[in-house]
């Protein structure tokens, strides 16, 4: 999918996390692994996908803390409370992401976790981590694709997004 705009990247994002309080877990937290270069949208993809779980805090990248953790209000959902954003960019070892106690955090499906630079911890993700790659198209412009999808969950929640999108102009 396409964005022409950081707003509409926003957007996008608010409709993917509205997708996503509608599954149900049986085993470990919804896991999202973001792709893309600086400035590629990743950080407002997620401020929108914040947004659609009614979370109110200022969304920033936590490039130096590595992990942050919101509440999502009850009113929104109830399957999951909590939404962590990690960012790995600074990441020098898988040492040091298992220290802030990720592998608890990937567990529990009452999380739902969005990384990223996810592909500088690919070795402890989990296999059915859904993964978004950001690319530049022009000055605002992105492209917003999906890589392979292995779960039957995650394959529902892209097509109804994408049935979703198919109705607004991005």
């Amino acid at each position: 999918m396409f964005s022409a705009s950081p707003q509409k990247t926003k957007k996008i994002g608010e409709i993917f996390a509205k997708n996503c309080l509608k599954i149900k877990r049986k085993k470990g937290a919804l896991v999202l692994g973001l792709k893309g270069t600086l400035g590629g949208g990743k950080t407002t993809f997620l401020q929108g996908f914040a947004k659609g779980f009614g979370i109110k805090d200022r969304i920033l990248s936590p490039t130096f803390v590595i992990l942050k953790k919101f509440s999502i209000p009850k009113s929104k959902n109830q399957r999951f409370p909590n939404f962590y954003h990690i960012d790995c960019y600074r990441v020098s070892s898988l040492k040091e992401i298992s220290s802030l106690g990720f592998k608890q955090i990937i567990s529990s499906t009452q999380n739902i976790v969005a990384i990223e630079w996810a592909e500088r911890i690919l070795k402890i993700l989990p296999k059915d981590t859904l993964f978004l790659k950001f690319c530049f198209v022009g000055p605002k412009k992105r492209k917003i694709s999906c890589g392979i999808i292995k779960n039957k969950a995650n394959q529902s929640l892209i097509t109804n997004i994408f049935k979703e999108l198919a109705l607004r102009a991005f």
